[in-house]
């Protein structure tokens, strides 16, 4: 940082609101009480129940919180996009993803950070040894490990948790990703960028993490973003697979994950 003040340099965490009032001043003090150093970006899509005017009083409280406000509720891919962006921006080192509603905890954001000491991206996990969910149905558990099992084997993705919205990345792998190609919406976004950043050869690491259920505000899944992850993966997959038949080209050597968690390419 240049003056003290300024996201320079420093680690931004990156923070979607639509309509999560009720949590983002736990997550801000949670955060802050893990991670002092860190800078928040809140990026409130004009959210009517005042969750953008909140994020402005904490700015204005704290030079450490940041707001950017859209003009209406343009969906969770895009909110990351413009976070990245204003990152690039500001030259931050490194951005963090975690959701406003409390699900994801702030208290293991150091090692998700201590992660990139030799990671380029690191994941949190909730189905590696060591991660787990609370408070989740049968069903939505069900959900996301065949959804999880599914996507590792349609894109070849070394992931136990591509879906994961909790992660830390680098801003040179971010730099180097094209975001502007990347139209999907809802945690079908988590899956695009990750599946990008392992082909790229970025080095990734899953971190276990504890997920909990929200306890204030109402859950943003539906089945209109399951229904669209399942069609894009499935899609990404055909079209992956299809590319290594063609005339001449030599098929993508399939990365593997490490004992670590980590990626490596299969010779």
């Amino acid at each position: 940082m240049t003056d003290g003040a300024g996201p320079e340099g420093s680690v931004l965490v990156v923070i979607p609101t639509y309509e999560e009032v009720g949590s983002l001043g736990a997550v801000l003090d949670r955060l802050h009480a893990a991670v002092p150093a860190a800078h928040v970006l809140v990026v409130d899509d004009a959210s009517p129940d005042g969750t953008g005017e909140l994020a402005d009083a904490r700015a204005a409280a704290d030079h450490r919180v940041h707001v950017l406000h859209r003009a209406g509720k343009q969906g969770l891919g895009p909110a990351y996009v413009a976070g990245f962006r204003w990152a690039a921006e500001h030259g931050c080192a490194v951005v963090v993803e975690m959701d406003a509603d409390g699900s994801h905890p702030p208290e293991r954001l150091p090692a998700l950070l201590a992660a990139l000491a030799d990671a380029d991206l690191a994941l949190g996990s909730r189905w590696v040894p060591g991660g787990q969910v609370r408070d989740w149905p049968r069903r939505r558990q069900a959900i996301s490990r065949i959804g999880n099992v599914y996507t590792r084997w349609a894109l070849r993705l070394p992931l136990a948790d591509a879906t994961g919205g909790f992660r830390a990345a680098r801003a040179d792998l971010l730099a180097r990703l094209p975001f502007d190609q990347v139209a999907s919406q809802g945690y079908c976004f988590q899956v695009d960028w990750a599946w990008r950043a392992v082909r790229s050869g970025a080095r990734v690491v899953e971190v276990p993490i504890t997920f909990t259920e929200r306890t204030v505000g109402r859950s943003k899944m539906s089945g209109s973003i399951v229904g669209e992850a399942l069609a894009r993966v499935t899609w990404w997959g055909v079209l992956d697979r299809l590319a290594d038949r063609l005339p001449g080209r030599v098929p993508r050597p399939v990365p593997a994950r490490s004992r670590d968690g980590r990626t490596q390419a299969l010779q």
